[in-house]
């Protein structure tokens, strides 16, 4: 029965779920801001970084790439962990944790260590994406997901925003003897490690636990939870090993590594591309390269707002990738104007990051609980194993060919796969869902 054929339902729809967001949302928000700067900032020490250390372009791409070695390695186990013990416990741990690995990173002094440092900051951060995910499901709705996900990772375009600047800043000093890239990795920890503390007090883990909500509001929400859970279990009753096998998961797990192929390859080489390319100083290479992020902003937003509106997954999902993937083709058609082509890596930047929202509710149409939890960890898992593939092909092929070029079309290859593969998904429209139900 709709909102308008029972319209006292309507003001606590509306109340519960503005209270749930103000809550919840800036504060994670702000999670992922801290968690992406910690893994991004590498990009931008590399352009001082790799010629104080000695790195190739294929040390530094083996090194970047290698935490999501060490993020593939406790994504299913940490994900569950979020569902099965607590999100806010779980969530709390991984941000200390990983604010003091992210310190430890600016005091690295050989190949080794920088090996070493980033597989470890990986395996600390592995659950925290795929938890929040997770977590949102025990908060929002099928129907308010989209937007949910959507204001959470708009955080990965904002965090380069943010960082750019403040890169372009502590580049340029020299404290205690140690250069700034170095001070640029020291100091992104300390947020992290001090936002894990808050978490275990701010976080509540169930919306029947939320002492911020009335009692007619827990009711609510938690009623309209398990409807949906129940309705899922009526058409699939998957349990979390043959939920991770599903052919529909695998699929969407290649999707998303072709997707972080693309986003992190992007994120970690665009600084050193821009600045071959333009020849400008560090200082306005770090500037210069905030603004792509910036033109995926608003983009990400509205591709979830839109999804959600129009119940429609597949189109919202394959159509941003396969632009993107256009856009990285024209990037490499604009000769010696530089500007064209960060114009064209602005295109695509907002084709990758309209892909993320709508992508995270494919997943939730078929399956809940235990099975969803362990799907979305599988998914994000072997996605991100794209993270390490990106960055070291990138370093690989630019060493082998004397220019970002190849490394570029290896991006073009992966963007393009993902859209054709999710065009070829069984996907079907909320509402068809529902009548099917």
């Amino acid at each position: 029965m709709s909102a308008a054929e029972q319209p006292h339902l309507e003001p606590i729809a509306k109340r519960t779920r503005r209270r749930i967001t103000r809550r919840l949302a800036p504060f994670l928000f702000l999670l992922y801001i801290l968690n992406y700067m910690a893994r991004v900032n590498i990009g931008y020490a590399a352009l001082d970084m790799t010629g104080d250390l000695g790195f190739s372009n294929a040390v530094f791409g083996f090194g970047a790439g290698i935490f999501f070695v060490g993020y593939f390695v406790l994504q299913v186990p940490g994900t569950l962990l979020v569902e099965l013990w607590s999100a806010r416990k779980f969530i709390g741990a991984s941000l200390i944790i990983w604010g003091v690995l992210a310190s430890l990173t600016g005091m690295i002094t050989n190949a080794t260590q920088f090996y070493w440092i980033r597989f470890l900051l990986g395996a600390a951060e592995a659950g925290f994406f795929p938890g929040v995910i997770v977590y949102l499901t025990h908060w929002y709705r099928y129907e308010d997901r989209g937007k949910a996900v959507a204001m959470f990772m708009m955080a990965i375009p904002l965090s380069n925003v943010l960082g750019s600047p403040i890169a372009a800043f502590l580049m340029r000093v020299n404290w205690l003897g140690y250069a700034g890239w170095r001070w640029l990795l020291i100091l992104v920890g300390l947020p992290a490690l001090l936002s894990g503390i808050a978490a275990l007090y701010y976080l509540t883990d169930w919306p029947k636990d939320a002492r911020w909500l009335s009692k007619e509001e827990r009711q609510w929400i938690t009623g309209e939870l398990t409807r949906e859970k129940e309705t899922k279990k009526v058409r699939t009753k998957l349990s979390a090993w043959q939920a991770v096998r599903h052919p529909q998961v695998i699929l969407l797990a290649v999707v998303y590594f072709c997707y972080i192929t693309n986003s992190v390859g992007l994120a970690f080489w665009l600084p050193k591309i821009i600045q071959k390319a333009s020849g400008l100083n560090t200082f306005t290479v770090t500037l210069v390269s905030a603004i792509p992020w910036m033109a995926a902003v608003p983009v990400m937003f509205l591709s979830g707002w839109h999804s959600d509106k129009t119940r429609e997954r597949r189109w919202h999902t394959a159509g941003p990738m396969l632009i993107a993937a256009v856009a990285l083709t024209l990037s490499q058609w604009a000769g010696g104007h530089w500007w064209l082509a960060i114009l064209m890596f602005s295109l695509a930047t907002m084709g990758i990051y309209a892909f993320a929202s709508p992508f995270w509710a494919l997943p939730t149409i078929f399956l809940t609980d235990a099975a969803a939890a362990a799907s979305i960890a599988l998914i994000n898992s072997v996605g991100n194993l794209g993270g390490f593939a990106g960055p070291y092909a990138i370093g690989f092929l630019t060493d082998k060919t004397g220019t970002y070029a190849a490394g570029v079309y290896y991006l073009v290859g992966a963007g393009l796969l993902a859209g054709l593969l999710v065009l070829f998904m069984r996907t079907t429209r909320l509402a068809e869902e529902k009548a099917q139900a």
